[in-house]
């Protein structure tokens, strides 16, 4: 495959702005404490939940495995406290249903190293070992989608990777983890990169950053390696930036064809938290026990970035943060992409970016006002990144035309990145008909 020219390539086509609200921005991560239990799901992950490897009674120890991978796009959970294991039932989860998690009474003398792990010369690995190891540690992608990274680092038989591309944009509003990432952790990421490079034989990586973050492309700028092809690339600020399509477009003026990966087209696309997670883990040959998640907005005391344990309950890290106890809307992720929590029980998991407060008439979604006829304006077509008709998509799903939706309308583009729910001035909620419209679809294939 021809190595396609780099190029500064022009902000992909419509998307919207939405107020950036990076409160967060200049404060340096900081650690939450340990809550007094922590749940761990034992599906964190796209694909097959991991398989229990305790039981009820067992003491363990930080970052020992507690469940396996079971099967290839699968991975292990490792404990992110020393404790003991008190239960392993079914909790509640953010996406509805309960499922089965293992339960961790902390012990608060411990000093909660970890504990587990041996280090390793990754650089001396074949890139299938590489691959290996990076399941091993339990990785998936940090930015929210938490695809197992090993496998999306697994290059199939005829395929040939010669770009990484590395996502630094983080174009949702408020959140700002990514970005402390790359001021706070620049030299694990760039180790992260290179070991990415050597499992999928990329020649060069090259990391695109949303022209706001400055102080993070300079960071990034310092760090970078002489002795590889690593590069640099500030790109247009604009939403849904950080969607993998839309960075390939910006960097170099193409575009993903439609149902194909970036793999189509010689790349790979990685975050930049999962790669300096994996940067820092994979030479200590440790499990992913923690993430950074940005606590913010305008129900939060003490908003920040910080270093939240994995398993960690939404309820402790509101009390830390200083939210208040009022009635109030808790998101998920950032307000474009991200979902309202039913229950504070529900625990911090891989795929956690963010945890948004809002109260009182500073609510994420748009609930309390009235929904309208669609009155044709054509604001969500313009504001669609991926040139979709969401007003007929959403029409067809108001009829339960789901199929039609897929096959004429192309429901399968759509990443549910939110602009057209954004811009409708009749407050249809677009996006979350098309979610339960996909949802309906793949029930019925696997009926």
């Amino acid at each position: 495959m021809k190595l396609l020219s780099y190029i500064r390539g022009e902000a992909f086509q419509r998307g919207v702005h939405p107020p950036s609200c990076k409160l967060t921005a200049d404060t340096p991560i900081r650690r939450l404490p340990f809550a007094p239990r922590l749940v761990v799901p034992l599906s964190q992950h796209i694909g097959k939940p991991s398989r229990p490897l305790v039981r009820v009674g067992e003491e363990v120890v930080r970052g020992q495995p507690i469940a396996e991978a079971d099967g290839w796009l699968s991975v292990p959970q490792h404990a992110p406290v020393t404790g003991v294991v008190e239960a392993i039932e079914l909790r509640p989860s953010a996406r509805g249903p309960w499922s089965e998690c293992i339960v961790i009474r902390t012990y608060e003398a411990s000093t909660q190293e970890v504990l587990w792990g041996a280090p390793q010369d990754i650089d001396a690995f074949e890139p299938q070992e590489i691959v290996l190891a990076v399941q091993r540690s339990g990785m998936v992608g940090l930015g929210g989608a938490a695809f197992p990274s090993h496998a999306k680092l697994a290059v199939p038989d005829g395929a040939r990777v010669e770009t990484l591309v590395v996502n630094g944009c983080e174009c949702e509003p408020y959140l700002t983890c990514d970005h402390r990432v790359m001021v706070e952790q620049a030299a694990d990421l760039m180790t992260g990169i290179r070991h990415a490079m050597r499992a999928t034989g990329a020649r060069r990586a090259i990391i695109g950053v949303e022209d706001n973050k400055p102080a993070a492309a300079e960071a990034l700028r310092m760090a970078l390696p002489p002795d590889a092809e690593v590069f640099v690339e500030e790109v247009p600020t604009k939403y849904p930036q950080g969607s993998e399509k839309m960075l390939i477009t910006a960097l170099f003026g193409i575009e993903v064809p439609s149902g194909k990966l970036p793999l189509s087209l010689g790349m790979v696309v990685n975050n930049v938290g999962t790669l300096a997670a994996l940067g820092r883990l994979l030479p200590a040959g440790q499990g992913l026990v923690e993430r950074v998640v940005t606590i913010t907005g305008p129900g939060v005391a003490r908003p920040g970035d910080y270093r939240v344990p994995l398993g960690t309950p939404i309820s402790f890290v509101l009390d830390h943060a200083g939210a208040p106890a009022e009635a109030r809307q808790v998101v998920l992720g950032g307000p474009m992409m991200g979902q309202s929590v039913a229950s504070l029980e529900v625990p911090v998991t891989k795929g956690v970016s963010g945890v948004l407060v809002f109260s009182g008439k500073e609510t994420a979604g748009r609930e309390g006002r009235k929904t309208y006829p669609c009155i044709k304006c054509g604001e969500c077509v313009e504001s669609c990144p991926m040139g979709l008709n969401p007003s007929m998509l959403g029409m067809l799903a108001a009829r339960r035309e789901y199929d039609e939706m897929a096959g004429r309308y192309h429901l399968g583009d759509c990443f549910e990145c939110g602009c057209c729910t954004w811009v409708c001035p009749s407050n249809i909620p677009l996006v979350q008909q098309f979610r339960v419209a996909k949802q309906i679809l793949r029930e019925k294939a696997a009926a």
